[in-house]
C-alpha cells in the first residue's frame, strides 16, 4: 500500500511521540516512558483497530546504534515493521527525533551528517520494502533548540550554532535520502516540520518578518533554493556562513515528496515592544530591541492552521500532510482540536490544496513536554491512549472520534458543538485596546445538556464552575426541578432535557446523624442513585454517581484498590456499598466514582474551612491523629470526573489526591500553609472524638487503574494560591 492522496476524503494517520533528546549526558525516551517497548505487539494491534492508513514509527538511530561500530539488533523493529505491513498501515519510518544522535556523532564535524547517511543505508538494507521516511523531525525546531536557547545538547545559544546545527541536519537528511534511495528507487520524504508565524505591532515588523522568513529555511535548504536570490542570503552570510556551505544542497536537491506540517497553539507568536504590559517571563529581545514574545491566541491574534497551511500550499505546492495532531488540555478540547484542524485541512483540500492526510499525534501520549524535554517531572499528557493504566492503554474519547473519521464518517459529540476555548473569551490573556475586535465573542451555550444533580452541594455548585470554565453546555437541578426518589418524575426530567449524561451529586453526607436517621440516608445515598441509573439504562444515557472510602473497614493498612473488599463500619458507609452494587447491576456502563472526603476553595463545610476558620478566630480546634485518610480537591475531582465521562469510562473508581495523611496532620499542614499558630488545636484519638458513628482507622485510597490526580501537597499549594485570589 503506497500514501497516496484520496478523491473521497482525507486519510487518517497516527504517530508515536518518539523523541530521544539528549540534555548533557542524558538521553530521555518517550517510548520507555510510555512502555511501548514491552507491549510493542499489543500496541500495534490497538493502532490497527483505529482504521489508520500509515504511522509515523520510530527506528532510531540512537536506539538501534548507541556505540560506534555496533552490531545492530533489528529483531524488535522487524517485528514491528512487519506487524504494521500485515496489517495494511504503511509505516513512514523516523530515524531521528528531536535528538542529536549517539554520543559519537557531532553536529559540527560533519560526523553527525555522514552518520546518519550511513545508518540510513543500513536501514533501508533492512527494511526494502519501507517506502516513507522521515530521517530528521522538525529540523528547524530541534535546531532552535539545542543551538539557539541552549535546551537540548549541545546546548549552544548563538545564531551561529543555531544555522550549522540546521546545515548538518539537512544534509544529514540528503545524505540519508540518498542512501535510502539506492536500495529502493522509491523512497518518499516525509519531511515534519512545525509551522508557526509571527505577529507583531508596527515597530517590529522587521522583527516579524525576518522570523516568518525563516520558518522556511528546512524547506527551502533541502530543496537547494538558498543562495544568492533568497531573501534571507545576506543574514546568513552575515552571522559567519559562507556561499561554500550551501554549495552541497544545490548539487544534491532533496525537496520532500509529503510536507509534513505540524501545527501547535504556541505556534503562533504575538511580539510587542510595550512589556510593561506583559509577565516579565515572556519578555526577550534580538540583541537591539527589547519585547515580549507570546502566543498570539492570548491576544487574539491567531490566525489559525488554515491560514497557516495554505501559506505552505501555496509557497511550495507540494502535497501536504498534518503530521502531528495534538493539545494538552481537558477531554472535550482535545476533541474540539482534532476537529478543528479537521476542518481546516478539508476546507484547504475542497479549494484544490493537495492535502493527503492528517496525523493523530501521540497514540501513547507524551511525557514532560511542558519542560520541553529538559527535565523528568513526570507530567504525563495522554493522546489516544491512556498509558497510566495498570492493565493495558486505555483508550480515550479521541479513538473513537479517529475509528470513525478513518471510516469516512462523521464524529458527533454534544461537547463538540461550542467553540474551543481558542476561540472563546478565556483565551485573551493580555488585553490589548487596539486588538479589540480580534477579541471572540461570548455566545450560549448550545445543544444537549450534561444534567448534574446536586444544586446546592458544594461538588456540583463545583461542576457548575467547571463546566462553564470548559465550555460544556450544563443544567444544575435540585430538589425542586427533580425528585430523584421517583423513577417517573426522573423520566419526565430526562425527556424534558435531553441530557447526553447525568452526574450525580446529590447525597446524604451527616456521618454521625445518618445513624439516627438510616431510612433519609438508604433513601438519597442507595435507592436514588438504583432509580437514576435505571433511567440511564432505558434512555441510553451516560450516569456517573459518587462513592465513598467509608466503605472500607481500615483492616487492611495500605491504600484501598477498587478491587478491594469492602465491608462498612457504619450506616453512611452501607448506604454508599449498596449504591455501588444497585448502580452496577442496573447500569453496567455506570461509572461510580469512589472519593476521600473532599475540601475546595469554594465552598465552606469542610475540614480545611473548618481548620482555617478555628485557626483564625483562635477557637479550638480537635483532630484524630490515628485516622489516616486520602484528602481529596475538588476541582481535580470534577476535571478528573469529566474527563472519564467523556472517555466512556465505567465501574468503580478511586479517585483522590495521591498520597494519605492524618486528620491531625492535615491541620497542622492548614496552619503552617496559612500561618496561623495550633495553639487552640489539639490532636487526639478517634475514641476521644466521640463520634456516634464508627469510623475506619485506615481508608486512604489508591487506584489499580491508573488515573492518579496530583498529589495533595500540590494541591493545597492550589488550595491556598486559590483563597488569595479568591480573597482578592
Amino acid at each position: 500500500m503506497k500514501i497516496e492522496c484520496t478523491k473521497s476524503k482525507i486519510e487518517i494517520w497516527g504517530g508515536l511521540e518518539c523523541s530521544l533528546n539528549r540534555v548533557e549526558d542524558k538521553y530521555m525516551d518517550q517510548l520507555v516512558l510510555s512502555g511501548h517497548y514491552t507491549r510493542g505487539d499489543d500496541d500495534i494491534k490497538r493502532f490497527a483497530q483505529l482504521g489508520i492508513k500509515a504511522l509515523r514509527y520510530p527506528v532510531l538511530w540512537e536506539k538501534h546504534a548507541p556505540q560506534k561500530e555496533t552490531t545492530i539488533d533489528w529483531s524488535y523493529s522487524t517485528a514491528r515493521l512487519n506487524e504494521l505491513r500485515q496489517a495494511g498501515i504503511e509505516p513512514i519510518v523516523g530515524l531521528v527525533h528531536h535528538g542529536s544522535g549517539p554520543v559519537y556523532a557531532d553536529f559540527f564535524d560533519g560526523s553527525f551528517a555522514e552518520g546518519l547517511g550511513e545508518y540510513a543505508g543500513k536501514v533501508a538494507a533492512q527494511f526494502p520494502w519501507v517506502e516513507n521516511y522521515t530521517p530528521v523531525n522538525e529540523p528547524l525546531t530541534t535546531a532552535r533548540f539545542c543551538g539557539l536557547y541552549g535546551h537540548w545538547y549541545p546546548h549552544k545559544a548563538t545564531t551561529l550554532d543555531f544555522l550549522r546545527i540546521l546545515l548538518a541536519e539537512c544534509k544529514g537528511t540528503i545524505l540519508a535520502m540518498q542512501a535510502i534511495r539506492k536500495v529502493n528507487p522509491k523512497a518518499k520524504l516525509v519531511q515534519t516540520e512545525d509551522i508557526g508565524k509571527t505577529q507583531s505591532t508596527h515597530k517590529l515588523r522587521p522583527q516579524a518578518d525576518f522570523e516568518n522568513k525563516r520558518r522556511w529555511l528546512s524547506f527551502d535548504i533541502l530543496s537547494g533554493r538558498v543562495n544568492e536570490k533568497h531573501s534571507l542570503w545576506n543574514y546568513l552570510l552575515e552571522v559567519g556562513l559562507t556561499k561554500e556551505d550551501f554549495e552541497f544542497f544545490a548539487a544534491n536537491p532533496c525537496p520532500p515528496d509529503i510536507m509534513g506540517v505540524n501545527y501547535y497553539i504556541t505556534s503562533e507568536r504575538y511580539i510587542d515592544e510595550r512589556i510593561e504590559r506583559f509577565p516579565q517571563h515572556t519578555v526577550g529581545g534580538n540583541g537591539k530591541e527589547v519585547y515580549a514574545d507570546v502566543e498570539a491566541v492570548r491576544v487574539g491574534r491567531n490566525q489559525g492552521p488554515e491560514v497557516l497551511f495554505k501559506e505552505v500550499w501555496e509557497r511550495f505546492q507540494l502535497p501536504i500532510a498534518v503530521t502531528e495532531v495534538h493539545l494538552h488540555c481537558t477531554r472535550e478540547e482535545q476533541l474540539r482540536w482534532f476537529h478543528y484542524i479537521w476542518k481546516a485541512v478539508n476546507k484547504l483540500k475542497d479549494q484544490g490544496a493537495d492535502i493527503r492526510a492528517i496525523t493523530a499525534w501521540a497514540l501513547l501520549g507524551s511525557f514532560d513536554w511542558c519542560s520541553l524535554l529538559t527535565k523528568p517531572a513526570g507530567i504525563y499528557e495522554p493522546g489516544l491512549f491512556d498509558v497510566r493504566a495498570v492493565a493495558e492503554p486505555r483508550p480515550t474519547a479521541l479513538t473513537k472520534m479517529v475509528k470513525s473519521l478513518s471510516l469516512g464518517e462523521d464524529f458527533v459529540h454534544p461537547v463538540m458543538r461550542e467553540e474551543g476555548w481558542w476561540k472563546r473569551p478565556c483565551a485573551i490573556q493580555y488585553q490589548l485596546e487596539e486588538l479589540c475586535e480580534h477579541v471572540p465573542s461570548t455566545r450560549k451555550l448550545q445543544g444537549n445538556p450534561l444534567i448534574i444533580i446536586g444544586k446546592t452541594g458544594a461538588l456540583g455548585t463545583a461542576f457548575s464552575r467547571i463546566c462553564q470554565l470548559r465550555g460544556i453546555h450544563y443544567i444544575l437541578l435540585g430538589r425542586q426541578e427533580v425528585d430523584i426518589s421517583d423513577v417517573a418524575d426522573i423520566e419526565r426530567m430526562v425527556k424534558h432535557y435531553n441530557p447526553w449524561a447525568i452526574i450525580n451529586t446529590a447525597g446524604y453526607s451527616k456521618i454521625d446523624e445518618a445513624e439516627r436517621e438510616p431510612e433519609d440516608c438508604f433513601m438519597v445515598n442507595s435507592v436514588a442513585p438504583k432509580f437514576l441509573s435505571t433511567v440511564c439504562r432505558k434512555f441510553g444515557i451516560q450516569f456517573v454517581t459518587y462513592s465513598s472510602d467509608l466503605v472500607f473497614d481500615g483492616k487492611k493498612n495500605n491504600p484501598y484498590l477498587e478491587s478491594d473488599f469492602v465491608a462498612p463500619l457504619n450506616i453512611y458507609g452501607q448506604s454508599k456499598a449498596l449504591a455501588e452494587e444497585n448502580v452496577l447491576k442496573n447500569d453496567p456502563d455506570a461509572l461510580i466514582i469512589r472519593t476521600g472526603a473532599f475540601f475546595g476553595p469554594w465552598d465552606r463545610t469542610n475540614f480545611v474551612h473548618d481548620a482555617l476558620k478555628s485557626f483564625s478566630i483562635e477557637q479550638d480546634f480537635l483532630a484524630p491523629k490515628d485516622v489516616i485518610v486520602s484528602p481529596t480537591y475538588v476541582p481535580d475531582l470534577v476535571n478528573t470526573t469529566l474527563d472519564l465521562l467523556l472517555d466512556e469510562a465505567n465501574g468503580i473508581w478511586n479517585i483522590s489526591n495521591k498520597g494519605s495523611i492524618s486528620w491531625a496532620m492535615l491541620a497542622y499542614e492548614v496552619a503552617k500553609r496559612s500561618r496561623y499558630n495550633t495553639h487552640h488545636f489539639k490532636a487526639v484519638t478517634l475514641n476521644e472524638m466521640n463520634f456516634l458513628a464508627s469510623r475506619p482507622a485506615y481508608s486512604a485510597l489508591t487506584t489499580e487503574k491508573g488515573f492518579e490526580l496530583p498529589g495533595l501537597d500540590n494541591a493545597l499549594d492550589r488550595f491556598f494560591k486559590e483563597q488569595e485570589l479568591i480573597t482578592v
